[in-house]
């Protein structure tokens, strides 16, 4: 009779056990290398192979960290993470078929970095490298997003949002290099740092309020805007009541179609900045600090328009 009974008692045990373990364990931090398997728990000596498979089995608010070169898939983020390539060489989304590399519909708090993460579009129509739907904060630093059909970063936020993209490149797309248009009426920040946009087919920068009733305050710093076949840095808004304030200062719009525009009702304000080569110098309202330099654009470098408005 005592036999019977631990023998029940460790069967209960087991059985409580095996309730109790989740199907898919998580970890704060997770790992993916091209010689790994997803079939692994993404620990440091069994890492999974693709970003998805490691971002489904990492927690909220944990990393991933890349241990070596290879191409990790597209990705769709759902919470906060962070992605993490730290110098081991590149870590690679191809995207092709109209597809999009990495798709964010996270969480209204949720806070999304990448670092040294290369999004490049192949063959068949390479569709959009990243797209930003729904998150509080997108931090992404010593990227590379390229060749793509569509537009490279595509920022398109319903609500509070805070975009940073500082030593990041948006080059050779078929739309722009950074396309914002948020919608509603939240409050989106952007934070462009040495954010080099080139030889896209639409604009470099552009920002577009006519969907938002909300405001957009926006800063580029050390940035460079050159070889876009429509404009370097633009912002666009058909509403009065919509309110952009873009500052650009210390950057280089040269050999665009249009250098700056301001096509609509926000504030653009431009200085420390080279403003050469392009068809168009500026247009529309850009208030002008007097310390640019704009020479041997095609119009024959006007001074900026309402160089005292909205101030």
């Amino acid at each position: 009779m005592r036999n019977i009974t631990l023998s029940l008692l460790l069967a209960v045990l087991l059985g409580l056990g095996l309730n109790a373990a989740p199907a898919h364990a998580q970890s704060a931090r997770t790992f993916v290398s091209s010689s790994g398997n997803d079939v692994n728990d993404c620990s440091r000596f069994a890492p999974c192979r693709t970003f998805q498979t490691a971002h489904d089995k990492t927690f909220p608010d944990g990393e991933i960290t890349v241990l070596d070169p290879g191409g990790y898939g597209a990705l769709t983020i759902t919470k906060s993470i962070s992605v993490v390539n730290d110098g081991v060489g590149e870590a690679g989304v191809l995207v092709s078929g109209g597809a999009t590399g990495i798709t964010i519909n996270a969480g209204p708090a949720a806070y999304v970095n990448l670092r040294g993460i290369t999004i490049q579009g192949i063959g068949f129509g390479g569709g959009t490298g990243l797209r930003f739907n729904t998150g509080f904060a997108l931090t992404m630093t010593n990227s590379v997003v390229r060749n793509h059909t569509g537009n490279g970063i595509d920022f398109r936020p319903t609500g509070n949002s805070n975009l940073s993209l500082s030593n990041t490149l948006a080059a050779d797309n078929g739309g722009s290099g950074l396309f914002v248009q948020p919608s509603g009426s939240g409050v989106v920040k952007l934070a462009l740092t040495r954010l080099e946009t080139y030889n896209n087919s639409a604009n470099g920068v552009s920002i577009d309020g006519t969907l938002t009733t909300g405001t957009v305050d926006a800063t580029a710093s050390d940035s460079v805007a050159a070889g876009n076949s429509q404009v370097g840095f633009l912002t666009s808004s058909d509403l009065s009541h919509t309110f952009i304030n873009f500052m650009i200062v210390r950057a280089a719009a040269a050999n665009n179609g249009v250098g700056i525009r301001n096509a609509g009702h926000a504030t653009l304000r431009v200085g420390q900045s080279v403003v050469t080569g392009n068809v168009i110098s500026w247009q529309g309202c850009v208030g002008s600090y007097g310390d640019n330099y704009v020479d041997s654009n095609g119009d024959g470098s006007p001074p900026a328009g309402c160089s005292n408005a909205r101030k």
